[in-house]
């Protein structure tokens, strides 16, 4: 389905959302932010106290849990991106490339390190 949908379909499907609901009044930059970080705290929930190993046999187990928060943030990251006015491709693409930048392969393949220290 991904191969299938666009972002802009999804930022559509998120604004009609919230727009039936009047919830417009709620999302402001401060309030959505804040919820995308208790929607990570609670994907990060699911792997306290397991190792980095285990975590891929915890989603497996936990497929559908794990989407929905996923989900969750992707949705609040959608409302963020609508109420602000981002366009979500163009800010990713310029954001890949000053990764690109900082991260080159011939310094950082196969090295966890920040830019900074490679």
């Amino acid at each position: 389905m991904d191969e299938e949908t666009t972002i802009e379909s999804l930022k559509v499907l998120a604004r009609d959302f919230v727009a039936e609901r009047e919830w417009a009044q709620f999302h402001n930059p401060k309030n959505l932010s804040m919820a995308l970080a208790g929607e990570a705290a609670e994907l990060m929930e699911h792997f306290l106290w397991c190792g980095g190993g285990e975590s891929f046999e915890l989603v497996e187990k936990s497929k559908n849990a794990v989407g929905e928060e996923l989900a969750d943030i992707i949705i609040y990251a959608l409302h963020f991106a609508n109420r602000s006015g981002i366009d979500v491709s163009e800010v990713i693409h310029r954001k890949m490339k000053i990764n690109a930048a900082k991260y080159p392969v011939e310094k950082s393949k196969g090295r966890s390190d920040k830019y900074d220290q490679l």
